[in-house]
Formats: structure tokens, C-alpha cells, sequence
């Protein structure tokens, strides 16, 4: 059990990055009527966006 919760908590940060920071990407996208380029929906730039600044924060340890 320990070990499945310290690999949990080392990808923590993906997992916050794809499951909150990617809905609120999208919201704020939706809500000021911006249009993504090429095509994509709000939904997809969001989950983009949020896995790889996500991605990052684990990769390195820090979010900025």
C-alpha cells in the first residue's frame, strides 16, 4: 500500500495538471470566446497545456 501511494504522489503533479488545470484552461478558453488554432477544440489546447506544464512540474520538481 505504501508503495502504491508514493507513486501516486510522485506523479502528483501530472495528475493535478491534467485534472484540474486542463478544465480550467478550457473554461476560461470557453468563457472568453476565444477561438484555438488549427482547428482544435478548448478541451484538447486545455489538456496540452495542463499535461505539459503537468509533465514538467513532475520531470523536474518545480512548477516554474
Amino acid at each position: 500500500m505504501q508503495r502504491i501511494l508514493m507513486g501516486v504522489f510522485r506523479i502528483m503533479p501530472l495528475l493535478f495538471g491534467l485534472g484540474f488545470l486542463a478544465p480550467l484552461l478550457t473554461q476560461i478558453i470557453a468563457r472568453a470566446g476565444w477561438t484555438p488554432p488549427a482547428g482544435l477544440s478548448p478541451l484538447i489546447l486545455g489538456l496540452a497545456v495542463g499535461g505539459a506544464w503537468g509533465g514538467f512540474a513532475t520531470l523536474r520538481g518545480r512548477w516554474l
